[in-house]
């Protein structure tokens, strides 16, 4: 709605802010972003969330609410609003995905992810004023225990269930997309720079995040040793090895096509007003959704290449604690699906367990 925009705060690059001609329908929420911004969340983070309490207070807006006013029945409704709610620019109703889901409507985790951010901002009130009830409706406790948790080694550091919120819209768990040789082929052929292999390589042989491969410094490059320094989602630094191949492209880039400058980081722009300032997200997903289009793999997406790694690991037979350190997971579950997405190796562990069956009987 004209009139309210999320902004990033002038005097700290970490903060956000909600503006808009009615301050007091953004202030709680302005606050709960500060706090998020205090407990150390992620500039990225903080924007997400934000961004779900725009469309939160538009909405507010429209229905001629406060954030005070809010009943349960109001988040339902604020839900049943997300669901209905087009897109623009999108391909109309008649158009579906291989799902059967129309095109125009927000996808089930961007909805959650509004969601999130009301769920939020009503614990935040809470918990700053403590006979405040919250609209939020409480579902059944979390039953998820990390492994050894339930039983084990474990068992005593056994967490007590915290409540869920009912508010989450269901979404399908799809199986991540990997490239096969061809496609990895074809979209490395078509990498014209040092700079651009460097950054399929980090993704493709060392399993690098594309938020993680812009965060790289310079003195995150170990090429000698062969190793990196990666700072990863949530402020959790590994170690990760270095590929001999990627690290000889490195090493080219660093001696012949980085721009001299004053930044740290190792990324940097190599052309145009901006070259020598360090690349951003938005031109990494420029880079790659041309080489794309040029090479003629459209599922060449940054994170396709991870989702590759992950899977020729898997393919390997590499063990499940070794792949979530080098993937960086923070749970062992995530790690789990690429082994669904190596069905030769799968197949092969079935074979070698019958014919163990086959022997005993």
């Amino acid at each position: 709605m004209e009139g309210l925009a999320l902004l990033a705060d002038p005097s700290d690059a970490r903060r956000w802010l909600l503006t808009g001609p009615d301050p007091a329908l953004v202030s709680a929420m302005n606050a709960y972003l500060g706090y998020l911004a205090d407990r150390n969340y992620s500039p990225r983070t903080v924007r997400t969330y934000g961004y779900g309490l725009l469309a939160f207070a538009r909405w507010l807006r429209t229905a001629g609410l406060s954030v005070d006013e809010v009943r349960t029945s109001d988040v339902l409704d604020f839900l049943s609003a997300c669901r209905q709610e087009t897109i623009k620019g999108r391909p109309g109703p008649n158009v579906l995905d291989l799902n059967g889901q129309r095109r125009d409507r927000l996808a089930p985790a961007s909805i959650n992810l509004r969601l999130a951010a009301v769920t939020g901002l009503y614990e935040y009130l809470a918990m700053s004023e403590p006979g405040r009830s919250s609209p939020i409706p409480k579902g059944r406790p979390s039953s998820w225990f990390a492994h050894g948790e339930r039983s084990g080694l474990l068992a005593h550091t056994k967490r007590r269930p915290a409540p869920r919120s009912r508010l989450r819209v269901r979404t399908p768990r799809r199986l991540p997309r990997a490239l096969d040789a061809v496609e990895v082929t074809r979209l490395l052929g078509g990498l014209r720079t040092h700079r651009d292999l460097a950054m399929a390589g980090l993704m493709l042989y060392c399993g690098l995040r594309s938020c993680e491969v812009l965060a790289l410094q310079v003195t995150d490059v170990d090429i000698g040793g062969r190793w990196l320094t990666v700072h990863g989602k949530g402020g959790k630094d590994r170690r990760v090895p270095l590929d001999l191949d990627v690290a000889a492209v490195l090493n080219a880039y660093l001696l012949t096509e980085r721009p001299d400058g004053d930044h740290a980081a190792l990324f940097l722009v190599a052309k145009g007003p901006t070259r020598g300032q360090p690349l951003t997200p938005a031109g990494l997903r420029t880079i790659f959704r041309y080489h794309r289009a040029t090479s003629g793999v459209p599922a060449g997406a940054p994170h396709a290449l991870r989702h590759t790694f992950g899977t020729a690991l898997a393919e390997a037979g590499v063990d499940l604690a070794v792949m979530q350190a080098l993937l960086g997971h923070a749970h062992v579950d995530t790690t789990a699906r690429y082994i669904h997405l190596a069905p030769t190796h799968v197949k092969a562990e079935y074979d070698a367990a019958r014919s163990r069956q086959r022997q005993t009987h």
